[in-house]
């Protein structure tokens, strides 16, 4: 018998799609699934490399007594602003960030954004409205809200 042991949660999330649900990821197609892969890549290392400091300062570090690092927060909102012009840029362009079709992209993005949400800048989409339509029908899919609720109960006395 074999085991698979995966550790780093974007693997698992490319296992698992490729196990269960491969159009998510649009293999077969060349040209979709490198988008996939770029948006992907985007991601880890642009949005949530941003967005990360910032719910650290704003939840986590509040949870354990400690005081927020408004410096730490401004430095990265600025970063992740300039993300968000580039979201803002191509969602102006296809309805999700690898193209017209609904992708893991656009789904690893749930979780941290989610906890952006309850934090004091909940708000940050507003400027961006291609990228909040794009968050506001993430939101709307079943899937994406049941994950959200699970959220709730650790980061609702945050804020």
């Amino acid at each position: 018998m074999f085991f698979l042991f995966l550790l780093e949660s974007r693997a698992i999330c490319k296992y698992t799609c490729r196990k269960n649900k491969p159009e998510l990821l649009k293999q077969g197609n060349l040209k979709e699934s490198a988008m996939v892969d770029v948006w992907l890549e985007v991601e880890a290392h642009q949005y949530t490399a941003a967005l990360e400091p910032v719910i650290l300062e704003c939840l986590i570090r509040p949870m354990f007594g400690r005081a927020t690092d408004q410096k730490i927060v401004e430095d990265n909102l600025v970063k992740l602003k300039k993300v968000l012009e580039v979201y803002e840029a191509r969602l102006s362009k296809c309805k999700y960030l690898a193209g017209d079709f609904l992708s893991l992209a656009d789904l690893n993005h749930v979780s941290a954004t989610a906890c952006l949400a309850t934090t004091p800048y909940a708000s940050l989409f507003d400027a961006y409205p291609h990228v909040k339509a794009w968050w506001s029908g993430l939101m709307a899919r079943p899937s994406v809200q049941k994950i959200t609720a699970l959220k709730k109960p650790y980061f609702q006395n945050s804020v």
